[in-house]
């Protein structure tokens, strides 16, 4: 994945809140994937609409005062382990 690509949550996953955590469950595949507060702020926000990563890096930055180069580093790795396990899509 690339920072130019647009991103939205895969139609078979379900995501809730559980103690904090951001549990998100790929019904196709029964695969369970845990995200923490900022991975939990990630998945807010690819999934309320699709966004590009640079986009979602870029909202990380401002939110938890990190600098941009670490939020584009993690938003990158964070989206190609989601897109590996089936999470999200391009597009």
């Amino acid at each position: 994945m690339q920072l130019t690509d647009r991103v939205s949550a895969s139609d078979d996953v379900v995501a809730r809140e559980v103690a904090g955590e951001t549990v998100l469950l790929n019904l196709a595949s029964g695969t369970y994937f845990g995200l923490n507060a900022v991975g939990g702020r990630i998945w807010q926000l690819i999934d309320g609409q699709p966004r590009t990563l640079a986009d979602i890096a870029g909202l990380v930055a401002q939110e938890f005062a990190v600098g941009r180069e670490r939020a584009e580093a993690d938003v990158l790795s964070l989206a190609n382990d989601m897109a590996e396990h089936g999470l999200l899509r391009r597009g």
